[in-house]
């Protein structure tokens, strides 16, 4: 894994850090939230057809949007606005490659967060109220819960179909897969595969929807259950990914070994998470591990070598270890026969 350290040279580059980089963003979430890009999505717009469209005053709306072009996510040609190609494709949520969803729980959720990190550092103690399955019973909350899990999975299921070998396996289970998008986009690459989903009851639903969307309902189950009260599904192969790191470590193993008796012999579990270096030394990652402390009772990040060490505590074979994309890391054992 590549370790990019960001530069601190000056006095500028720490006022950047400490200032401009969370304007930024945050100048983004607002876009996302006034829908600036779906409303763009249509035609160019002028400043002050932009602004009576997404309702904003007429004192800051124009640098609003030209620090959107600034950013690289408008363009403006002859005093009207439009989607930069980079926008159309990725913050459109008309358009499948869309990345939103992710960013609006960031909005939601995690930027009110970080301003209470101080007091999480001092106490270990989450700072985001409302617990997971409350979350789940609001159809809002869990919609956009959704999005995000349905934004990573879309940007991981290309590198995972190719990291591994499928064409022997017969049925793949993903636990802890949400409505099935990884699971549903691994079957239309592979039509031979049978796919099995397991996560909670008010999962189904959109899971039954998310699988006819797709295009694989024949060939997808879903399995209602709490994985640290229920069995898991049997399958040659089992994924666990962005799971993990939402438990404490003993979770972890637990889950770990439930996995090793649901993965017939011969067949494999594939662990991915934002894993970290021997040595951590990337932000993103260790700022994502972060995340956990803010979001979850014991989760964080995790190296590889904890991985492999639970995987092998549970019978497992250690067989590979891989990057997946930029950020993650992919680890994989075996059963055997």
């Amino acid at each position: 894994m590549t370790v990019r350290t960001p530069r601190i040279t000056g006095p500028a580059e720490i006022v950047h850090l400490g200032k401009t980089a969370f304007c930024t963003a945050k100048v983004l979430l607002s876009a996302l939230e006034l829908r600036v890009f779906a409303v763009l999505a249509g035609e160019p717009l002028t400043e002050p057809q932009l602004r009576e469209r997404l309702g904003l005053h007429a004192r800051a709306s124009r640098d609003f949007f030209d620090t959107l072009v600034a950013l690289g996510l408008l363009a403006r040609d002859e005093g009207r606005y439009s989607n930069a190609p980079v926008a159309g494709r990725f913050l459109d949520p008309g358009k499948p490659a869309y990345v939103g969803g992710f960013l609006e729980r960031s909005d939601h959720i995690l930027y009110p967060a970080w301003g209470d990190l101080t007091e999480a550092l001092r106490t270990g103690r989450p700072r985001v109220t409302g617990g997971f399955r409350e979350m789940l019973e609001d159809p809002a909350r869990l919609n956009g819960y959704l999005g995000m899990m349905d934004t990573l999975s879309t940007m991981l299921a290309p590198l995972i179909a190719r990291s591994f070998a499928w064409e022997g396996v017969k049925t793949y289970a993903d636990i802890g897969g949400a409505r099935g998008n990884l699971a549903g986009r691994i079957a239309r690459e592979y039509p031979h595969l049978a796919v099995h989903v397991f996560d909670l009851p008010p999962m189904e639903k959109p899971f039954d929807a998310h699988a006819e969307r797709l295009g694989v309902a024949g060939r997808a189950t879903f399995h209602a259950g709490d994985f640290f009260a229920d069995p898991l599904p049997e399958a040659d192969v089992l994924t666990i990914g962005h799971v993990l790191h939402n438990w404490s470590p003993s979770e972890r193993r637990v889950l770990v070994k439930k996995a090793f008796q649901a993965v017939r012999p011969g067949g494999a579990l594939i662990v991915y998470d934002r894993m970290l270096a021997d040595v951590p030394s990337d932000p993103e990652n260790l700022v994502i591990s972060l995340d956990m402390l803010l979001t979850t009772e014991g989760g964080s990040e995790y190296p590889a070598r904890e991985c492999r060490d639970w995987m092998e505590e549970a019978g497992f074979v250690f067989e590979a270890v891989k990057p997946l994309g930029e950020h993650d890391t992919l680890i994989v054992a075996r059963k055997e026969s």
